[in-house]
């Protein structure tokens, strides 16, 4: 046999070997299978190169089995006390109550009531109080976070907490392995190493471990627990709002949440078992104590979202709250790439007459990205949505505010990635009042922002629909 006919039998046997891998995946949205049906098939050597390394959503067998274990162990009776029957005392209407059914059955933590809860919008302001908390623990100081810059902000936390440590205060800080890569060498982590501080990197990469698991999986989490008592979560991360590495983009404008109550006991379990994942460092005694329930507190939900747990959970709940929407629902997100189910669910619920208001930042650090997000205008527009482009910097928050009485407040973008891929963490709360703060610091970004009008939007060029419409096309695999 020549090699010629050799090399085509070769690559019949690659393009169908491929195929039939990426059809045995049951589990896969038909429209993710098409694409990487489509690329494989197009571009075999290609596609089989990017297919083996993101095609498959791999933990590594020994991460998962541990992770597992690790859950069941924290989660145990023994190690984790229950929810009071004072926190657990809520009265909810019908459809919140069917919310927090979901979010208990893809999370695993139930509501729970008397959480004070703060707002902040402004980055320097998030950053002062949370220096100001570490500065007053007396105990421990749980941080976990997916960028962490070895800049301003980041050497002023680092700097409290090499203090605190000093003191006799147990710090420990978990960050992404590659989300904060440049923190992990540098000096002032060195420096809170030397201090006392216990710093760690989340789900390693490297080279080696391309054959094991797939690089891109990341922990995108955002949390911060101080004595137990005190629990922040959001979108932001340790980063001066100018964001050095993506500048032209600045201001970073993010969302964040003070807790104080019995919910922050659900943020501090998360991080036991996303330390003892990759710290290997077992500090269940925290969990013996939670936060006492405040007088007139909010009730609260924390979720915990990630390919290790349901992957389906952060988008279950984004399509729940649309489904449950009767006036309005507003949302903001720095990427906006949904899947099939979750488009329909925002068309269908502008076209029963619910306001639907998206908005996303107008200038986007990542431009496929951004080409794929306006690829989906023309359908939400036709549905009546309103969407609306934020010209104040990057707006990085991730909100959803219901008929001003259901908030959520996460890590997770409106994206594949994050529903499927992405480590994240978010918190639904059910109380008028929270709800109608953050519908306020939305209001604020939507007067900052531009409408889209549908028809000069449907007026646009032809290179812009191509683009738009191209990146669209690839958008299961973004």
């Amino acid at each position: 046999m020549s090699s010629i006919p050799l090399l085509l039998v070769l690559d019949w046997v690659v393009r169908v070997g491929l195929a039939s891998l990426i059809l045995l995946r049951t589990r896969r949205e038909p429209s993710v299978g098409l694409a990487w049906l489509a690329l494989t098939l197009s571009l075999p050597i290609v596609g089989a190169v990017a297919y083996l390394l993101f095609g498959e959503i791999r933990l590594g067998r020994r991460r998962l089995a541990r992770h597992h274990e690790i859950v069941a162990r924290v989660e145990s009776p023994e190690v984790r006390i229950p929810h009071s029957r004072e926190a657990r005392a809520i009265t909810l209407s019908g459809t919140d109550t069917q919310i927090a059914h979901l979010a208990e059955s893809v999370g695993g933590n139930v509501p729970v009531a008397g959480n004070l809860l703060e707002l902040f919008g402004d980055t320097s302001v998030v950053l002062e109080r949370l220096c100001a908390d570490i500065d007053a623990a007396k105990e421990h100081c749980h941080f976990l976070f997916y960028i962490w810059l070895d800049d301003e902000s980041g050497r002023r936390v680092a700097q409290s907490l090499a203090a605190a440590a000093k003191r006799g205060v147990a710090c420990r800080v978990l960050v992404d392995a590659v989300g904060s890569r440049g923190f992990l060498a540098s000096e002032t982590k060195a420096e809170m190493v030397r201090a006392g501080v216990k710093v760690a990197a989340a789900m390693p990469a490297g080279l080696l471990r391309l054959l094991l698991v797939r690089l891109d999986l990341r922990n995108h989490r955002k949390i911060a627990v101080i004595d137990g008592q005190i629990g922040w979560t959001g979108s932001q991360n340790i980063a001066n709002a100018s964001f050095a590495p993506k500048a032209r983009y600045a201001p970073w404008v993010d969302c964040m949440v003070r807790i104080s109550g019995p919910v922050v006991h659900d943020l501090q379990t998360l991080f036991v078992e996303d330390w003892y994942l990759d710290s290997d460092e077992a500090i269940d005694s925290v969990l013996r104590h939670a936060a006492p329930v405040r007088e007139h507190g909010s009730v609260a939900q924390f979720l915990g979202t990630g390919p290790g747990s349901s992957r389906a959970a952060a988008r279950l709940l984004v399509q729940a709250m649309l489904q449950v929407a009767r006036e309005e629902i507003i949302l903001t997100t720095p990427y906006f790439v949904p899947d099939d189910a979750t488009l329909t669910s925002l068309c269908t619920s502008a076209r029963r007459g619910v306001q639907v208001k998206l908005i996303v930042p107008r200038r986007n650090d990542s431009r496929l990205v951004a080409l794929a997000s306006r690829g989906f205008y023309e359908p939400l527009l036709e549905a009546g949505i309103e969407i609306l482009e934020y010209n104040g910097g990057l707006l990085h928050a991730k909100t959803v505010t219901v008929d001003r009485r259901l908030a959520l407040i996460t890590s997770a973008n409106l994206d594949r990635r994050s529903f499927e891929l992405n480590f994240e963490a978010g918190l639904v709360v059910y109380d008028d009042d929270f709800a109608s703060v953050l519908r306020f610091l939305q209001v604020g970004y939507m007067e900052q922002s531009t409408h889209v009008d549908r028809a000069r939007w449907l007026k646009r060029s032809l290179r812009s629909r191509l683009a738009q419409n191209a990146a669209q096309l690839l958008s299961p695999l973004l």
